[in-house]
């Protein structure tokens, strides 16, 4: 209850600041605005922010005939997490990774990318798909798209404020209760900044939560705690193109490959949550490593799902 009360208020943080913005840019006339803004951005969020990340990554969805390997897994893990099936998409990206969005539990969707199923054992998958399912389970998926979503307008507005600074303004808007130009190059700088820690606060507690979650639903942490390093380890290598304000959304952060981004990263270091992982005790598998003998079988299997 109080991780929820705490996301409760960072998601309000979010829409002060573009309440804020439109204080800077219009004074109170661009706060109204900017209030009606954000009240129409929440609830086109929880409506469409799903089919946006998705069309974003050019995300097709699979069918059942299309990835059986990958339909049979979710629906195994689906089952044993109490969650009804939800849709699966693919994103044509060889960086490995993956997200889960969607509005609520009845209107699910994992995706991931090609590269996660060339690259990961089937152990390894699993783990992956256990961790989103927890996403889902434990109802981060609305919050994420809504976050993302409120970012990427804060993001904008700083933008026009930034223009609105260079090309002038600043008398009326002083006279109607704005900031003028200093205020809008303030809130250019800032507002970015400030999105961004929120969003890492949001996601960062989340992720050692559906780190948890998802290994009690897999049954054992091994898989999803190799993955973690098997994602580490190609992070650098395979860096993905992605928006900066959907990055909290993954299992790992897609920017961790780039410098600058790694010091705002959404996501907790890899270290403490497998770190965290490993000291995990389950109960559903037998411990030893196992990982060995149909390591090379289940990755060729993997490997067949992305063509």
């Amino acid at each position: 209850m109080g991780n929820q009360m705490k996301t409760t208020f960072l998601l309000g943080l979010l829409t002060a600041f573009i309440v804020l913005a439109g204080q800077v840019m219009g004074g109170s006339q661009g706060m109204v605005i900017a209030l009606i803004l954000a009240a129409g951005m929440n609830f086109f969020s929880y409506w469409f922010s799903d089919k946006i990340v998705l069309r974003m990554y050019k995300a097709q969805e699979v069918t059942p005939d299309e990835a059986p390997q990958v339909y049979e897994t979710v629906k195994k893990l689906a089952v044993r997490a109490g969650l009804p099936m939800p849709k699966i998409y693919i994103i044509p990206e060889e960086a490995p990774n993956a997200f889960a969005t969607g509005r609520n539990p009845e209107h699910a969707v994992v995706a991931v990318t090609e590269g996660l199923l060339k690259l990961m054992s089937r152990e390894e998958v699993e783990g992956v798909l256990a961790h989103e399912l927890a996403h889902i389970k434990n109802r981060d998926i609305l919050i994420g798209s809504i976050a993302a979503t409120l970012a990427g307008a804060i993001m904008v507005l700083a933008n026009m404020a930034r223009w609105a600074a260079i090309f002038g303004g600043s008398r009326r808007d002083d006279e109607d209760g704005g900031s003028g130009i200093i205020g809008m190059i303030a809130m250019s700088i800032m507002a970015p900044i400030a999105a961004m820690l929120i969003q890492m606060a949001i996601s960062r507690s989340r992720e050692y939560i559906a780190d948890s979650t998802g290994a009690s639903i897999a049954g054992n942490q091994k898989g999803l705690s190799d993955a973690l390093r098997k994602l580490g380890a190609y992070s650098d290598r395979l860096p993905m193109d992605a928006n900066p304000s959907t990055a909290h959304m993954f299992i790992v952060n897609p920017l961790s490959g780039k410098r600058l981004m790694s010091l705002f990263s959404t996501h907790p270091p890899l270290e403490e949550r497998i770190s965290r992982l490993t000291g995990i005790r389950t109960e559903n598998k037998e411990g030893g490593s196992g990982a060995g003998k149909g390591e090379q079988d289940a990755k060729s299997m993997w490997d067949n799902l992305s063509r």
